[in-house]
């Protein structure tokens, strides 16, 4: 189906063949009614940014790209525009194209005393060049927030099983098939493929189609939050929460950027009473790429609902999620080594701890350069890591003792943060090129070659085991900058 006011093809350019992307932002703002200003003050760019772009003489990003397509509803035809400048570079498509548009984002949670019950419903339009045949849902829960010790235990106990999440799923109303991709106890992914058991029904280039899907948790397992990541240019995001009545509900919520500030949601939430059910409501247009809004609740009719302090500031944030924070005596001791694999069971459990801080971090922000994590980061000095590659469809890797055993002469300088101490941003050189030994759990030790981003944050995360922090690695005469003065955050390193 064809976007809405279509735009006739640019002059020289043969129908059905894309324009270069800055002649399809100049052609749609045009179309808009849109001065440059005008329109980077909706995206939050510079002008000058624009002009740049829409001239030729600098390739937009990928942020810029989703923000232009969304601004300006172009149908898919600016993402299309933008991937097929640099397809070459980017690689292929994976089954969930990039071109990805969301035109309306529901959720609404019911719970009833004793269970939750969310129910996702995306209206989604496929602005790509391919068909998507899959679509990745995620599952995050934390029972007590700002006590991840306390919320680890539990999850450890009483783990989330596929069975009891009881995950069904439809596309436009034609049930779904789904498989497994991550399964860890208070965190699960699932692909939902576009196919049951009677055919498959692939959402083609210019096609809308509706996903709805729903689980349930148990109240012991679910914590007084709901968040909402836009992580597709999405133009329109709602929630609903409903409750008991004589729970006596409050709700409130807040909102985080890219930037890492945390402000309350900028619209209000809405409440009406039905009888028995208390509903409270809340939407937003057009929401930024990489924004988080979280709402939270507690019952005023209950002593163990409590609410959790407010967290405004990065560092709050981290501290929440249950990152050690620098001055602690941890992050400046080197890590012990596991002797594999007799210790295999103890190096799966640190790892497992991991893997469930490095969620509840992302449930905080934006890894747009992908983001790294050590064991003594979390309170524990054992020589174990997590990488997480720019692409969150990507499997982390996951390093046990390593140790550089190569690095490449040439180096390049970047910024760098550490969610130690979150609210700075460095300057730190480092090798395009490292070649990392490590160790399986099963004892077997395997090298392998990293380059430019994950390099950087292989070695970083390899720094925390070693007790040496990014600032020390930092150019002479250098200091970290605030955040706020920081550009790049949620946007990938880029290389030549």
């Amino acid at each position: 189906m064809p976007p809405s006011r279509p735009v006739p093809p640019a002059e020289g350019k043969p129908a059905g063949e894309v324009p270069s992307f800055g002649l399809a932002l100049t052609r749609w703002r045009e179309h808009r009614g849109m001065s440059k200003k005008k329109l980077a003050a909706a995206m939050g760019y510079d002008p000058s940014y624009v002009s740049h772009v829409e001239a030729g003489r600098h390739q937009a990003s990928e942020d810029f790209a989703r923000k232009a397509e969304s601004v300006l509803s172009a149908g898919g035809a600016l993402w299309q525009a933008w991937r097929a400048e640099g397809t070459a570079a980017r690689g292929p498509d994976t089954g969930q194209a990039d071109g990805l548009i969301v035109e309306e984002d529901h959720a609404r949670l019911h719970y009833d005393g004793r269970m939750y019950r969310p129910v996702q419903r995306r209206k989604l339009f496929n602005g790509g060049a391919e068909p998507v045949t899959r679509y990745l849902m995620r599952i995050s829960v934390d029972r007590y927030p700002g006590q991840p010790e306390r919320s680890n235990a539990l999850y450890r106990a009483r783990p989330l099983t596929w069975g009891e999440l009881a995950l069904d799923a439809t596309c436009d109303g034609e049930p779904m098939n789904w498989t497994s991709k991550h399964d860890r106890d208070s965190f699960k992914e699932a692909w939902l493929r576009l196919e049951n058991d009677r055919g498959r029904f692939p959402l083609y280039p210019g096609q809308h189609t509706v996903l709805e899907y729903g689980y349930q948790v148990d109240h012991d397992r679910w914590g007084p939050w709901f968040q909402r990541a836009v992580r597709l240019p999405t133009r329109r995001l709602s929630v609903d929460l409903v409750f008991p009545a004589e729970l006596n509900p409050v709700v409130w919520g807040t909102e985080t950027s890219t930037t890492a500030e945390a402000v309350p949601l900028r619209t209000p939430i809405a409440r009406a009473v039905d009888g028995e059910r208390v509903f409270f409501s809340w939407a937003t247009q057009d929401p930024p790429m990489g924004a988080r809004y979280r709402l939270e609740w507690r019952f005023r009719a209950r002593d163990d609902d409590q609410p959790r302090p407010e967290l405004r500031t990065a560092s709050d944030r981290m501290k929440a999620a249950g990152i050690v924070q620098r001055g602690d005596p941890v992050l400046s001791a080197t890590a012990r080594p596991f002797d594999l694999p007799t210790e295999a069971e103890v190096a799966n459990d640190v790892v497992d701890r991991l893997f469930a801080a490095m969620q509840r971090v992302r449930e905080h922000h934006v890894f747009g350069k992908g983001m790294g994590l050590a064991a003594p980061q979390i309170g524990i000095g054992r020589a174990a890591a997590l990488v997480q590659p720019p692409d969150p469809d990507d499997e982390p890797l996951v390093l046990l003792n390593p140790r550089v055993v190569s690095s490449s002469s040439e180096t390049d300088v970047q910024y760098e943060g550490c969610l130690s101490f979150f609210e700075v941003r460095g300057l730190v050189p480092r090798p395009l090129r490292l070649e990392i030994e490590h160790t399986r759990l099963d004892g077997r030790q395997v090298i392998i070659a990293l380059d430019t981003g994950l390099a950087r944050l292989a070695a970083h995360e390899i720094d925390h085991l070693y007790g040496r922090l990014y600032t020390d690695r930092m150019l002479d005469g250098t200091t970290p900058i605030p955040v706020e003065e920081y550009r790049n955050t949620g946007k990938p390193w880029t290389y030549p």
